[in-house]
């Protein structure tokens, strides 16, 4: 996705309304389809948190903030039914269309949310239409079982995944559904892959005794760390050669974590594999983190 001269990315790295515009409409989201999977990509050294990008069955929409408008581009919004009007942007594309949000706007909830709703029976619709062609084209005469085999290790191979069996996402982020507990995150935390499931597990026994009543849960495909009633206070997430820790209120932890962006309240810390970890000081931000109150989404 190419920059814009004065934008600022989505998902917690730009302040004021269009941050809060960006949180209520994944609150939004979230509701019309509790299945949907967040994952962030397009991410760069400018732009460390990447961009937001909901899907179900394919991409749904991506979520970006400008200095003007709060964007959120939905991938087939051509073929959407929009009684409402939401759509301005974009509208003259071939299959994507666009709603710009500006400070002060707010856009129907219950319209958003039956368009979401809407572009996920889409892409439900279109993959069924693909797997049904793809079936038709199988049982042809002629069609030999050699290729049909060559066809599904094609499609299998274009997603990754573990070897027990979990997809794995961009940067190698494992894909764990969403849920409360220990068990969701112990599954993500032995899917990461290599050297940073061990850091996972080394995480989460610090992060545990430092906070023996810790509430734990899988949200977005990353381990969230909170205290009941009190919100997250921190959390993790997988990319490409680290590991990335994140403190929801970290501007507010003592020393202040060196990891900043546009939000005035994250501070996080990146962790390579060669890095060594100090363990007193990171004991000491989630305890601190945790007397706090946290990250309400």
């Amino acid at each position: 996705m190419k920059s814009s001269k004065g934008k600022t990315q989505a998902n917690g790295t730009s302040n004021g309304w269009q941050t809060e515009t960006l949180e209520e409409i994944r609150r939004l989201i979230r509701e019309a389809d509790p299945d949907i999977v967040e994952e962030r990509k397009w991410i760069k050294p400018t732009n460390p948190a990447g961009v937001p990008v909901w899907s179900h069955a394919g991409i749904v929409c991506t979520g970006e903030t400008y200095k003007q408008v709060v964007k959120l581009t939905f991938a087939r919004g051509a073929s959407l039914d929009d009684p409402q009007g939401l759509f301005n942007s974009s509208l003259q594309g071939n299959t994507r269309r666009a709603i710009d949000i500006r400070e002060g706007e707010k856009p129907s909830a219950k319209a958003l949310k039956a368009l979401i709703k809407s572009a996920v029976a889409e892409n439900l619709r279109s993959s069924g239409a693909k797997a049904q062609s793809s079936q038709t084209e199988s049982a042809k005469p002629g069609a030999t079982s050699a290729k049909r085999g060559k066809e599904r290790m094609g499609k299998s191979a274009n997603v990754p995944k573990n070897a027990d069996g979990v997809v794995l996402l961009s940067g190698g982020n494992p894909q764990i559904a969403k849920a409360d507990g220990d068990a969701p995150v112990q599954a993500y935390i032995k899917a990461m892959p290599g050297w940073k499931s061990s850091l996972g597990r080394r995480l989460d026994d610090l992060v545990v005794r430092a906070v023996p009543e810790v509430h734990k849960a899988v949200r977005w495909n990353s381990p969230f760390y909170g205290v009941e009633g009190q919100g997250w206070f921190v959390s993790f997430h997988v990319f490409t050669r680290y590991v990335k820790v994140t403190f929801f209120k970290g501007a507010a932890l003592r020393p202040v974590p060196p990891g900043a962006g546009k939000d005035k309240d994250a501070r996080w810390i990146d962790i390579y594999e060669d890095d060594v970890l100090d363990e007193p000081q990171f004991v000491s931000w989630v305890q601190q983190a945790a007397a706090i109150p946290g990250w309400v989404p």
